[in-house]
């Protein structure tokens, strides 16, 4: 088994995430299994309690663990089915050291950084690759070279490295290499100061990916490969991406980047087949035709929060070779000033989950405006709970009709919290977390959508709908169209009467890809699309 270590330095954002999918998405291309991990140095146990304006997403894998937003970033790029293995935090570490300690697994031994907790992370690292039986395992390390926190890890990687052999493992760093304008210049010092980091902790990186608004002339390359200590033809130029991130892997392959990782993991592969992916770009870059989305969310402000859901607009549309231009609206902005003014003139109505009661009433306008203008409606989660609210208000006469979340006094709670949430009082992987079955009715507007009575969908809730109300809803020409196996917790809703109205407990995001949309998301644009025709 071979193993790529990506490490970042000068600042955070810089896209290591999106370096190492791409990666993958090029070495799969080449006939290779491959499986990406991410070791987050906090101390959070997950990122599951962590504000979605601080971390961005909280993106939930099949198996219901709470990860970073790059998990969705290796899902979307590799055919990698991820689970709770593949997301390490300190908190993690920390806590299975404690344990072990507490139990005296340690025989007495005083408990050291080194070796316990640097043993716990590499420990993860072989477990990945053990339960993936993959060719390869792409480890990314989280925050930048200098981080006190990250020093464990760093360590760790410097260790299994030397374990497991040259020729086996490789370190690829992600470096800026800005531009400044005054002096008309790249600079290479910020490279050359976290790659000296580096190797003051014993790592030497054998390729460097360079983030840079500017082309890399070859005397800077040059210098690169001097100061830096890496080969000139590993000098990877990664220029920010003129139209979308799924051109990156096209990218870094013309800069040659699997050629030259094969080489160094004296990997024998065939030439990588980008056909389908160049398909999808093209469509994604110059599509036929173009349609307004609005998406209401109550994060709007930081472009992390949705990562999924707009890269599952973006797969939707290029299925349909329709360009997606979306409209960001904030929900508090719809609560003050209505919803004709922000939604009038769009083609669809996308509105996602979130958690509190900020922009709630906001969230219900867009759903009633949706349904009295008749324009395609997706609700996600959130989105799902705030239709059945406006519904149950203004079609049904449930004065104040709200959830249990938001008001826990009202008369009718048409969203109340599950029944085995009453005594949970950790907010930690608490929820109802991961996949879960859903039995599609028959004749339904979802089981058009999805072409099968049943679906596996991954969620991350506490509340649902009260089945109190169904009956009186069904009369008004509420549908529910999609339940639990068992039929006592509702997964989909739809309304009569509606030219596309749906909305999902489940979050479909994570399981949508570039060539392969979800369901739900390409239907919605089908149905956008007949809506602006």
């Amino acid at each position: 088994m071979k193993y790529i270590f990506v490490t970042g330095g000068v600042v955070s954002s810089l896209g290591k995430g999106l370096a190492a999918a791409s990666l993958g998405t090029l070495l799969e291309m080449r006939g290779l299994r491959v499986v990406l991990q991410k070791l987050d140095p906090y101390l959070n146990v997950d990122p599951g309690t962590m504000n979605p304006f601080q971390h961005g997403e909280v993106y939930v894998l099949a198996d219901g663990a709470e990860t970073d937003l790059d998990l969705g970033h290796y899902e979307r790029f590799t055919n990698c089915v991820l689970t709770r293995h593949n997301n390490l935090t300190s908190g993690q570490v920390y806590e299975t050291v404690l344990a072990k300690e507490r139990r005296g697994d340690y025989l007495g031994k005083t408990v050291q950084v080194i070796p316990h907790v640097t043993d716990e992370i590499k420990n993860r690292i072989r477990e990945v690759g053990a339960h993936s039986q993959a060719d390869i395992v792409i480890t990314e390390i989280g925050g930048t070279t200098g981080d006190i926190e990250g020093l464990p890890f760093l360590e760790a990687i410097r260790q299994f490295a030397l374990e497991v052999g040259t020729g086996n493992a490789i370190i690829m760093h992600v470096t800026l290499v800005p531009f400044i304008k005054a002096a008309g210049e790249l600079k290479t010092k910020p490279s050359q100061q976290s790659i000296a980091k580096l190797r003051e902790i014993g790592l030497q990186p054998q390729v460097l990916i360079c983030r840079t608004e500017m082309p890399l002339d070859r005397e800077v390359r040059e210098k690169l490969s001097m100061f830096c200590n890496v080969p000139l033809d590993a000098v990877i130029e990664a220029a920010d991406v003129e139209h979308t991130i799924y051109e990156s892997p096209l990218n870094l392959h013309d800069e040659g980047l699997d050629s030259i990782v094969c080489r160094l993991l004296n990997l024998q592969t065939r030439e990588p087949d980008l056909a389908d992916w160049k398909r999808f770009v093209q469509r994604v870059v110059s599509p036929k035709k173009r349609v307004r989305i609005a998406v209401v969310g109550k994060y709007i402000e930081l472009q992390d929060a949705y990562k999924s859901i707009y890269e599952s607009l973006t797969h939707a549309g290029a299925s349909h070779d329709c360009g997606i231009d979306m409209v960001l609206v904030d929900a508090e902005d719809i609560e003050q000033e209505g919803a004709d003014k922000y939604l009038r003139g769009v083609a669809g109505v996308l509105v996602p989950g979130g958690f509190g009661d900020r922009g709630v009433e906001g969230k219900i306008k867009a759903a009633r405006y949706s349904r009295e203008s008749r324009t395609p409606f997706l609700g996600l989660c959130l989105g799902m709970q705030v239709a059945t609210i406006e519904f149950a208000r203004n079609v049904c006469g449930f004065e104040n009709a709200n959830s249990a979340e938001f008001d826990p006094e009202t008369k009718h709670p048409v969203i109340c919290l599950l029944e085995e949430q009453k005594d949970v009082t950790e907010k930690g992987a608490s929820m109802r977390l991961g996949t879960w079955q859903t039995k599609i009715a028959e004749g339904s507007l979802a089981r058009q959508v999805y072409g099968k009575g049943e679906a596996s969908e991954r969620h991350r809730h506490r509340y649902e709908f009260n089945m109190g109300y169904r009956a009186e809803m069904e009369k008004n020409g509420f549908v529910i169209s999609g339940t639990s196996p068992d039929g006592t917790l509702v997964e989909l809703i739809e309304l009569k009467n509606h030219p596309w109205f749906l909305a999902c407990q489940f979050h479909p995001e994570f399981q949508s890809k570039p060539n392969q949309p979800h369901p739900l998301f390409k239907g919605f644009i089908s149905a956008a699309l007949a809506h602006e025709d």
